[in-house]
């Protein structure tokens, strides 16, 4: 099935948005770059593209998953530790006030 030229040009430019540290995926880019400029890119050379970013996006995007996953985790936990302090606030609250009825019932019974 042929590749619509537009679509694989966006594809490129939006890689090429990314930050890559990836030697393969920064020479594939490059390389498919020189292949742009020349022209119409070969059939081998747009599957090799295609093919490494591939092979770089699923990585990229099981690690993101990944990260995801660890930080609904941990966001989980601050929201179930929030949860239980202001529980904790309300019976500290509770004790405060009672102690605070009592102090107040003997400061009055004391009183000349």
């Amino acid at each position: 099935m042929p590749i619509d030229d537009g679509r694989l040009s966006a594809l490129f430019e939006e890689v090429g948005r990314f930050y890559i540290t990836d030697r393969a995926m920064r020479h594939a880019q490059t390389r498919f770059a020189a292949a742009l400029q020349r022209g119409t890119p070969t059939h081998e050379e747009i599957e090799a593209y295609l093919r490494t970013a591939r092979r770089y996006f699923t990585g990229f995007a099981r690690e993101a998953r990944a990260h995801l996953a660890d930080v609904e985790k941990r966001l989980a936990r601050v929201s179930q530790l929030q949860f239980n302090l202001s529980a904790e606030r309300g019976v500290a609250a509770r004790r405060v006030a009672v102690t605070q009825g009592v102090l107040s019932n003997l400061a009055e019974l004391e009183e000349p």
